[in-house]
């Protein structure tokens, strides 16, 4: 199954739709929605090579949007809306009580959590405009680490695209638990964000 998936990605990621696809899914992966884009990603890049730093470059601009609309969930929206996803992602407790402490420490929530860790970006977005952060402050750390997030792929997969396409094609379910194992420890991670 995971092979026909695979090839199924492969397939679509010569679709000329798949940019504007993949910029929706970063979009909306930033935001609200439980997804991991690097599954349209990764084959997009090793379909197309030569666009790696494109992708990586579409990928940067529509999380950091997306990451803006989370931003405005937590600041504007956060009892009807931000709540309830949090709570969603096993968060709990007083938001408010513990706004100030992530507060002090947000830059660097945005800019590791959004960047190398495995904890959902949207998360971080989230609390972010809940807490208040400095929206400046907020953007640029999320440029940068969603700029880490996407273009170290991206330069791995342009260098070593055939070995990695080679690994793909012989250690699919591999890589696949490793990546699920990756996203059910942020999951994890997550609510200790919020813990006093």
């Amino acid at each position: 199954m995971l092979k026909r998936v695979y090839d199924w990605s492969l397939k679509m990621a010569r679709h000329r739709h798949a940019e504007r696809a993949l910029a929706g899914l970063c979009f909306v992966e930033s935001s609200f929605l439980p997804a991991l884009p690097e599954v349209m990603l990764l084959p997009m890049i090793l379909a197309e090579r030569a666009k790696a730093f494109r992708y990586a470059l579409i990928c940067t601009v529509s999380s950091v949007l997306g990451g803006i609309l989370g931003y405005a969930i937590g600041f504007f929206l956060f009892e009807a809306v931000g709540e309830p996803l949090l709570r969603f992602y096993g968060m709990s407790g007083d938001f408010q009580e513990i706004a100030g402490k992530y507060n002090e420490y947000g830059w660097l929530m945005v800019l590791i959590g959004g960047g190398v860790t495995p904890i959902p970006y949207k998360v971080i977005t989230i609390a972010s405009g809940l807490t208040q952060l400095d929206f400046v402050t907020f953007v640029a750390a999320s440029v940068v680490a969603r700029g880490v997030r996407f273009a170290l792929p991206c330069a791995l997969l342009y260098r070593f695209g055939p070995q990695a396409k080679r690994l793909m094609d012989t250690r699919l379910t591999q890589v696949f638990w490793v990546s699920l194992v990756l996203v059910v420890l942020g999951f994890i991670a997550a609510p200790y964000l919020f813990k006093g």
